[in-house]
């Protein structure tokens, strides 16, 4: 597995706040992932985010942890026609057709039967803990997914005083002005991937793809009232990237590192060749990355004090 994540939600932690990487294991092991079972539909829990660690993986104060989860995908489609067909059969038993009341037992009588040969899906969400910085990083750009991973944190730890990463200017505006004037700063440049939305109720959208972004066509639809909600940026000219209005980080590609780290899949590498490129990932990785969300934020005016 590469050490790198593709996408990034950045919480901020409360600078008081403090943890050790052996008191978080000792905790995330009393809610590791288990098999949904035949009555559940879902479950959710902790993994080992390397095949060589425990439940917390850590170099130093930074420190990567994944949580799982399994889901039994039963169609409603599946269940309707099961329905259906046993309705029919019912309704021609007692000569009349099935109330709400029947109908809504049978759905239930049939959901039970079919949940345990339902298929399971499986998920993992990777996230890391920068207690340096005192950030928690998670490997998504879904703001439910990520919030979901910092509440099972949340409430496994007792105490996680975790917020999305707020800066004090709006990444929306900021975006727009970038593109209306053509250019970043030292740091960022654009890339040639955006999208434009208007400000009205209907939320009407303009995407350019692989399109250069400083010309005037793009003035003229910012002019007319539309706002950039997303947009395609380069990082010292070595990072690759996505930045939403809601400050979420997209698509990261940093190519340097892909040449490097191949994967294990097909590599021909032992364990311990592969434990070493990963550990060296996870060491570039978070220094890159730190610098990347600091860079970011400093173009946005700083952090919110409250």
């Amino acid at each position: 597995m590469s050490a790198w994540f593709k996408n990034l939600t950045v919480f901020s932690l409360d600078s008081a706040w403090s943890i050790t990487p052996g008191k978080l294991e000792e905790t995330l092991s009393a809610h590791p992932l288990l098999p949904c079972n035949a009555a559940s539909m879902q479950s959710q829990g902790w993994v080992a985010p390397h095949a060589s660690s425990g439940l917390v993986y850590s170099q130093g104060k930074q420190v990567l942890i994944s949580l799982g989860s399994q889901q039994r995908l039963l169609p409603a489609a599946v269940i309707n026609q099961a329905v259906k067909e046993r309705a029919a059969v019912q309704e021609k038993n007692q000569g009349f057709a099935l109330g709400r009341k029947q109908l809504r037992d049978l759905r239930d009588r049939v959901a039970d039967e079919l949940r345990p040969r339902a298929f399971v899906r499986e998920k993992t969400v990777r996230a890391w803990l920068d207690l340096s910085a005192h950030r928690l990083i998670v490997d998504t750009s879904s703001p439910k997914v990520a919030e979901n991973l910092a509440s099972v944190l949340r409430n496994d730890l007792g105490e996680f005083p975790a917020i999305p990463l707020e800066t004090q200017e709006a990444a929306g505006a900021a975006m727009t002005g970038w593109l209306a004037a053509g250019s970043i700063s030292a740091q960022f440049a654009l890339d040639q991937d955006c999208e434009l939305v208007a400000n009205e109720l209907s939320k009407a959208a303009v995407r350019y793809v692989r399109h250069g972004l400083e010309g005037a066509e793009i003035r003229s639809l910012i002019q007319g009232g539309k706002s950039v909600s997303r947009v395609g940026l380069v990082w010292r000219d070595r990072l690759a990237l996505v930045l939403t209005d809601k400050l979420a980080l997209k698509r990261l590609r940093f190519e340097a590192m892909d040449a490097k780290d191949p994967g294990s899949a097909g590599s021909g590498k032992s364990a311990k060749d592969s434990e070493e490129q990963f550990e060296a990932n996870f060491t570039l990785m978070t220094g890159e990355l730190t610098a990347l969300v600091d860079d970011l934020a400093d173009l946005l005016g700083g952090l919110k004090k409250d």
